[in-house]
């Protein structure tokens, strides 16, 4: 992990330790928009699914692979409702095609929070993020020898606040598995 109050980087190495993730990053004032990165099955999804339970969300939550977005209100302890999109671009073929959809009032909306699978098809699109994660697969030694039976997979996440946020004074040092 880094001592950077705007970059982390940490490793996932069970579920429950992307639960513990997903509960600070809700914890965390975000407004705007988050962007997602990581290949097909890294944990995008999970991490958001997390994400909103720990913002309070009960009930299941759909991945927005084929709608594009999934939206959410989420009672706040102060009696607020907290609007919450979960867009998933893997099937944009377009980025204009967020206009028809219009895919701007959410990220115009007060107190929203957007949560972007697979923004980078749409980045010509799409004002910078608040805070970027990428994610990526690999494997870890857990007997410190070569033997590739030993090998555990695990999720290396970095996360990235945007220059604004950090001006904002919004830390990430706090993140900690």
């Amino acid at each position: 992990m880094t001592g950077d109050k705007s970059v982390q980087t940490i490793t996932l190495r069970s579920e429950k330790d992307t639960q513990r993730l997903a509960e600070q990053l809700a914890a965390l004032p975000l407004t705007g928009s988050v962007w997602l990165a990581g290949d097909l099955g890294a944990g995008k999804t999970t991490l958001t699914r997390y994400w909103l339970q720990a913002l309070g969300h009960k009930g299941t939550v759909k991945s927005p692979t084929y709608t594009l977005v999934e939206p959410y209100s989420i009672q706040q302890d102060d009696g607020t409702t907290k609007p919450i999109y979960h867009a998933d671009l893997y099937r944009l073929q377009d980025p204009e095609e967020l206009s028809f959809i219009g895919f701007d009032e959410y990220l115009d909306e007060p107190n929203a929070l957007v949560i972007i699978e697979w923004a980078s098809r749409a980045d010509s699109y799409l004002p910078p993020p608040t805070l970027f994660i990428d994610i990526k697969q690999g494997f870890i030694d857990i007997t410190q020898s070569n033997n590739d039976n030993n090998a555990k997979e695990c999720r290396q996440v970095e996360l990235r606040l945007s220059k604004a946020r950090q001006a904002q004074g919004l830390d990430l040092s706090a993140i900690k598995i």
